[in-house]
């Protein structure tokens, strides 16, 4: 059975890790050399787009001139070109317009904004460590719902859960080790089987773990697919038309093996990526009600604190 005052212990600790003021924006793939890619972080307008070099550029999406939305520019040999007037940037400060710091590590996007974050700054994101790009298949699937970035978290941080929402895609989840039995370690360790088609089940050892109070990492650590690895970032958007928060969902797959037929999956990655974010999308359909519900019970005072009436049992141990 799930232990909710567990949970909310490794969710608190995960809220209190640097960040360096980083937030993921979406795959690598969505931005092209000859488009901006525009979208809403922390509340912040934000545009990015491939500099000259085929780097990246980022800043904020309002154009310095008369305020045109440069989510709708053009890009040409890496200079982003405002569709009202025909303003420049190069990705260099120019006319009160000042960039912001970005990265690409070759899977997902990043944008420091020192602003939202509060932090101090890091020259980079702190990215998981992941399979070796060369060996891996990485799909990214995004989905967006309304509630904050701890309640996505929050969701991921409950292994117990798998088993009993998510019959279609886990069986025979056993949760085999949990965070405070030993020094520094937060890692919820469970072994489960993920079904395939039909019958077949494929079983693993799975390590989560939260580096960041946005991030939870999940590893197969035995295994089929050892050493792969499933990248769950929680991105707060900013309010809807109803003040409510938006958070966007980014999770990365990564996934890679030992056996010789792989190298033939990662050269039929375009037919196979749609497939993982099929599966990712149809879990997210089912986890995003559970942090949706979680937000409106915290935002309304109904979710009950820890030994509260009504709230999470004390710890056995």
């Amino acid at each position: 059975m799930a232990r909710p005052a567990l949970i909310a212990d490794v969710l608190r600790r995960a809220q209190g890790r640097p960040t360096g003021n980083w937030y993921v924006v979406g795959p690598s793939r969505d931005l092209r050399p000859d488009r901006p890619l525009a979208r809403t972080v922390a509340g912040e307008e934000t545009v990015l787009w491939r500099d000259a070099h085929g780097g990246i550029a980022a800043g904020p999406g309002v154009c310095p001139h008369l305020g045109a939305p440069l989510a709708d520019s053009r890009v040409h040999c890496g200079t982003l070109f405002c569709h009202w007037h025909g303003l420049a940037l190069d990705g260099r400060p120019f006319a009160g317009w000042e960039p912001w710091p970005a990265h690409d590590d070759g899977v997902l996007l990043w944008v420091r904004l020192d602003r939202a974050g509060g932090e101090g700054p890091t020259d980079q994101p702190l990215v998981p460590p992941r399979p070796a790009a060369a060996g891996a298949l990485a799909a990214v699937h995004m989905t967006t719902g309304v509630c904050e970035p701890e309640d996505v978290v929050a969701n991921r941080l409950d292994p117990w859960h798998g088993s009993w929402f998510h019959p279609y895609s886990f069986v025979d989840l056993t949760v085999v080790d949990v965070p405070g039995r030993r020094e520094g370690d937060d890692a919820f360790v469970v072994d489960v089987s993920f079904k395939i088609a039909g019958r077949l089940v494929v079983p693993v050892r799975a390590v989560f773990t939260a580096p960041g109070p946005r991030t939870v990492v999940m590893r197969i650590t035995d295994g089929e697919g050892e050493g792969s690895v499933v990248e769950t970032h929680a991105t707060p958007l900013g309010a809807d038309a109803r003040g409510r928060p938006r958070t966007a969902v980014v999770e990365a797959v990564l996934a890679t093996s030992g056996r010789p037929g792989f190298t033939a999956a990662r050269r039929a990655a375009p037919l196979l990526r749609p497939v993982i974010r099929y599966a990712a999308g149809r879990l997210w359909r089912d986890d995003l009600a559970y942090a949706e519900r979680r937000w409106v019970l915290r935002s309304t005072g109904r979710f009950p604190a820890p030994g509260e009436p009504g709230g999470p049992l004390p710890r056995a141990d």
